[in-house]
């Protein structure tokens, strides 16, 4: 065991539970509307609480524990935490603490679904959005966990490559949040009304906190201060530059000027995009990857949003649905095993990684759409998943949490 790798993958934990929260939740919370801040922070709160629980209960073992055959799942033996202790496992992290892998591993889940909250802000029923992340925590990203860094699961046997995330935790995230927000139906006066973000200096402080995160999300998955993780926490920032400075350079020659919501959305982007790429790819085509993210997910929040209709309210789907499946195929073009010998090279570099690259990039969103709507059609009929009109025209703040953001004195 080594007290550095041990020490690094510690203060990476620490680093990926800040993006959520504070980070996330103060993102999406200065996006929505005054009467909806307290409903954001509430959600990404209440997350990390649950999912911290459901991961230690059965939802770590589920994802990590030996293979129960096809490669579909893990078996139960870890649940509770049994065995799970301060010895390493040689089949994830064999020089630091078990227990330090599954806690950095938590951390992956809590964040997952709670990007999925920017698609369906100002809407969604408390009661149905916990009972809703619990089921699909469970059934879609404890599996997809496990089918591609499980031991035996099905997408690592084809020989996928997600470094830290690209599929399990965006893509997912992603596309089932664009099919949460397309059954929940578009918010009152969508297109009617104005939206405005009610604190962009909080969606710029939580950008910031999100982008401070990603260096833990992105080198801490090589498990150990070593050079992968150099390499990775080297092509995390200057992908993220470069998505960044692109995206402010679109807005600047499309509209005269470029905006810091812009500049900090496509630096989010850049991240998403480079997180299943940076343990494979040199810092060039980090730059490379960078570039075409911010140009694919403007295309997909400014015009395919528009010309659908659908009412994704914070991007959720445009930023980490499409920068996530993006990156992932990346992996296939650019991975080179100079960067990483464990790794494999990609169509740029003579090999043949692409194909598999793109199995998962088509199997695991469609497996998420098709379980999000079965989980959301269960829960609705349960429950409601709507809050109804008049609670909405309120503001969750009020109708959901009974507390206001901001106290007005006269």
């Amino acid at each position: 065991m080594n007290t550095g790798d041990t020490a690094w993958v510690m203060l990476s934990t620490i680093l990926v539970f800040a993006m959520t929260i504070p980070g996330l939740a103060f993102f999406y919370g200065g996006l929505v509307r005054r009467k909806n801040v307290l409903s954001v922070l509430m959600q990404c709160f209440i997350i990390m609480c649950v999912i911290s629980l459901q991961w230690v209960l059965f939802g770590y073992s589920l994802s990590f524990g030996a293979d129960t055959g096809q490669g579909i799942i893990g078996g139960l033996e870890w649940a509770g935490l049994n065995h799970v202790g301060g010895q390493p496992n040689g089949d994830y992290a064999a020089t630091i603490p078990h227990g330090v892998f599954m806690i950095f591993q938590c951390m992956f889940a809590v964040i997952t679904p709670a990007l999925m909250i920017g698609a369906f802000a100002e809407r969604m029923k408390f009661s149905a959005f916990l009972v809703f992340t619990i089921l699909w925590t469970t059934l879609v990203y404890d599996l997809l966990a496990h089918w591609v860094w499980g031991t035996g699961g099905w997408m690592r046997n084809l020989g996928g490559l997600d470094f830290a995330g690209g599929i399990v935790v965006h893509a997912s995230s992603g596309v089932s949040a664009l099919v949460l927000c397309i059954l929940l139906g578009k918010r009152l006066g969508y297109q009617k009304t104005p939206f405005r973000p009610h604190n962009l200096p909080f969606t710029v402080l939580g950008g910031a906190l999100l982008w401070f995160g990603w260096f833990g999300f992105n080198a801490g998955s090589a498990l150990g201060a070593n050079e992968l993780a150099a390499n990775a926490f080297v092509v995390t920032h200057i992908g993220t530059a470069a998505a960044g400075l692109t995206w402010a350079l679109i807005e600047w020659q499309r509209h005269g000027k470029p905006t810091i919501l812009g500049t900090v959305t496509g630096a989010v982007a850049g991240l998403v995009a480079i997180t299943p790429a940076c343990g494979f790819v040199n810092p060039m085509n980090a730059i490379f990857i960078g570039i075409v993210v911010a140009f694919v997910c403007y295309i997909a929040v400014t015009v395919i949003k528009t010309r659908l209709g659908y009412d994704d309210a914070l991007d959720a789907f445009g930023v980490h649905g499409v920068g996530g499946i993006w990156g992932t195929i990346a992996v296939g073009l650019f991975a080179e095993k100079a960067v990483n010998a464990s790794g494999a090279d990609g169509l740029f570099f003579g090999g043949a990684q692409l194909w598999p690259q793109v199995v998962m990039a088509v199997a695991a969103p469609l497996y998420a759409v098709i379980m999000t709507i079965i989980i959301y059609k269960i829960v609705d009929a349960l429950m409601c998943v709507r809050v109804k009109e008049r609670e909405e025209n309120i503001g969750l703040d009020l109708t959901q949490q009974s507390e206001a953001a901001y106290t007005v004195i006269e």
